[in-house]
């Protein structure tokens, strides 16, 4: 099992850099709050401001859309039929999938943590509050992998997904109504969270929806992932 995981590493490894779709997605955020954090200057402006909603619409969008995309990929080209037939379990498959992924969201997570300012116990939080949200959106990218037969299939579901994760805790910020709907879904939980970042406390309401959401995703992906793969 060990060996399968690591070889699809080191195989996803390689094809990022062939994929460029999926390599803008691991860089994109990173490179945009390093610029913002430091050629954009506000009186006033809460800090560690561009760092938040950066890091929020990268959880929303990088881990979802790279996973989603690839499994697709890998459905599309029957390249995971030749794995099974190698031996290749596809719940390996997955890890090793969800592995890599979270490695490198991790690494621009880093990122942008210390592009934001974040030192110290703030950094620590910070990261596992990323680590969190990147976790839970690729339960989610990885359940739309699963049930979608090609790629544009994938993409057709990923994109409102993606929207509705990555820009509904900016969109908050200047709409009660939009707040009342967002504080319901993961991103907009963590984002509070890395708002209120001083005071390192989660509260009873944040646990429960942080919960919920984990939940209902799970069991999402298990009900598809034991349709798809009931043969593995």
């Amino acid at each position: 099992m060990i060996n399968h995981i690591r070889a699809i590493l080191w195989k996803q490894l390689k094809d990022s850099f062939k994929n460029k779709t999926v390599l803008i997605q691991f860089l994109l955020f990173p490179i945009m709050t390093v610029i913002m954090e430091n050629a954009i200057n506000i009186p006033n402006m809460q800090e560690h401001f561009f760092a938040n909603l950066f890091a929020i619409m990268y959880i929303g969008m990088a881990p979802l859309t790279s996973i989603a995309s690839i499994i697709s990929e890998e459905k599309e080209k029957n390249t995971l039929r030749v794995l099974q037939m190698s031996n290749v379990k596809s719940f390996e498959y997955l890890i090793g999938n969800a592995i890599y992924i979270l490695f490198i969201c991790m690494l621009g997570s880093l990122v942008i943590g210390l592009s934001g300012g974040y030192m110290g116990q703030e950094l620590l939080y910070f990261m596992l509050v990323m680590l969190l949200g990147h976790i839970i959106s690729i339960i989610v990218g990885a359940t739309i992998g699963v049930i979608s037969k090609n790629q544009m299939m994938a993409t057709s579901i990923t994109v409102p997904v993606m929207m509705i994760f990555s820009f509904l805790p900016m969109l908050s910020n200047f709409n009660d109504s939009i707040r009342n709907v967002a504080k319901f879904i993961f991103s907009e939980q963590l984002y509070l969270l890395l708002n209120d970042i001083k005071q390192i406390e989660i509260t009873t309401e944040s646990e429960i929806i942080l919960g919920i959401n984990l939940l209902i995703i799970i069991i999402a992906f298990i009900i598809n992932y034991k349709k798809v793969f009931s043969n593995s």
